[in-house]
């Protein structure tokens, strides 16, 4: 591949352009008006507007975007993650004008994008899921029925969605039936689709996902898993490779589980499985993504290997880079998403950052979409930066994380700083015995 048009921004686009670097190729980088200034921009080889700063004006323009990529004539396009990344119009747009799209096929994308449709795939390749309703729902009564029949507290899930945005949990039936209608809403504004489904809420819960990669020679190899269960508002937070909860035995299952899943649906690229585990360590499905994850350098940290140059290797018709034996894990990462927000109510907080600086002489990688003088637009997620430590130690990797973030700097607007200092302090934590309700029921001092 000579040239990738990246239909992404901030501080994914500079990851991917990273990447395209060392491989000699160009890129072409996309951006609204509102982050003309952001370093994604000057870092690609050219960059194109792309409109106004709302997202359905920008980053969701799929026939701009494909008018720019014939115009450069690129040979791929990579979707980052989000925006259009699990969009199988787009990816089959791509295709059909002759452009490589560096993720799966439109047809997995289209699969695993439906959450009802995927829990029923899952159940034929034998794997095991969470509790639910089988078909999506239409009625509040129909809600109530399955919610009644699997017991609450309940997840109300849009089909068409993963993540925060798209699920709401219920204690009761006065809980499902004040939800029901906004949250069909709102999986019809963000995903385009209002049909939601239910599933059984886990209880003291861990969040595992397992990286997964196919080819397409039939090739496919997992990656480890990483633990994510550190979340806000059902949404990631803190995320560690290996996982301290689950056992050897309890690994290798979720590894076996997260291959047949992959091969099943005859999985190509980056993608992950993830996973509900109880305190017994009993696992359910929960979803695929059919894309590169936000948490995937945790992954790298530990492999020692760049998934998106694998990405783009697969997406350009070469087998995997290595075999599964070949592939091994070392040392300890975490991930700490810094998100401009106020660290007590989680509550965007966007504006200038007037100085961003961190210290270098410790071995922490930071992947950032912004720089001192930069402005955190209102239209967009507000992650900054990713923070990721690694050690030879989980221990050794904690002491790494307090120590930098203790030296971050981040002026002008409010980050989750003093959150992490606070998680990276409280014993449940560095003993690695939390679950996805950690951040509601621990009482920290932020």
């Amino acid at each position: 591949m000579r040239k990738i048009l990246i239909a992404n921004r901030g501080e994914i686009a500079s990851r991917i352009i990273k990447t395209c670097n060392e491989l000699g190729i160009e890129t072409i980088a996309i951006y609204s008006d509102a982050d003309k200034d952001l370093p994604f921009v000057k870092q690609a080889t050219k960059a194109y507007r792309i409109g106004e700063p709302p997202v359905v004006k920008s980053y969701l323009q799929i026939q701009k975007i494909i008018e720019i990529a014939e115009m450069e004539q690129v040979d791929a396009i990579h979707p980052g993650y989000g925006f259009l990344s699990e969009n199988s119009d787009f990816a089959k747009t791509i295709i059909e004008k002759g452009i490589v799209f560096i993720g799966p096929s439109p047809d997995i994308i289209s699969l695993m994008g439906d959450k009802v449709i995927a829990r029923r795939t899952m159940i034929d390749a034998g794997v095991p899921v969470v509790p639910g309703s089988e078909t999506g729902i239409t009625s509040l009564e129909e809600a109530c029925e399955y919610a009644n029949e699997i017991g609450y507290p309940v997840m109300l899930k849009a089909s068409g969605g993963g993540g925060g945005i798209g699920m709401i949990r219920c204690d009761n039936e006065a809980a499902l039936q004040k939800a029901f209608d906004s949250t069909k809403a709102r999986a019809k504004a963000y995903f385009g689709n209002d049909e939601v489904f239910i599933e059984k809420f886990i209880a003291e819960a861990r969040h595992i996902e397992v990286q997964i990669f196919g080819d397409n020679h039939g090739n496919v190899v997992h990656l480890f898993e990483r633990d994510c269960s550190i979340q806000r508002r059902n949404q990631k937070v803190i995320e560690e490779t290996p996982s301290p909860f689950i056992t050897d035995d309890t690994r290798a299952k979720i590894y076996e589980a997260a291959i047949m899943a992959a091969k099943h649906v005859g999985y190509a690229n980056a993608g992950t499985i993830e996973f509900i585990v109880d305190e017994n360590e009993s696992f359910y499905f929960l979803e695929m993504n059919t894309r590169l994850q936000v948490e995937h350098p945790i992954t790298e940290m530990v492999t020692n290997l760049d998934l998106v140059k694998w990405q783009i290797l697969v997406a350009g018709g070469e087998p995997l880079p290595l075999t599964q034996d070949e592939i091994q894990s070392r040392g300890h990462a975490i991930e700490f998403r810094l998100y401009a927000e106020d660290p007590v109510k989680f509550l965007p907080s966007p504006g200038l950052i007037n100085l961003f600086t961190y210290p270098t002489n410790l071995s922490v990688r930071v992947d950032s979409g912004y720089e001192s003088n930069s402005t955190v637009s209102p239209f967009y997620d507000p992650m900054i930066a990713k923070i990721i430590v690694s050690g030879e130690t989980r221990n050794h990797a904690l002491e790494q994380a307090y120590q930098f973030l203790s030296e971050l700097r981040v002026e002008g607007i409010k980050t989750n700083i003093p959150l992490f200092l606070a998680v990276l302090k409280e014993e449940s934590f560095k003993d690695g015995n939390y679950t996805t309700n950690y951040l509601t029921k621990t009482a920290l001092t932020v």
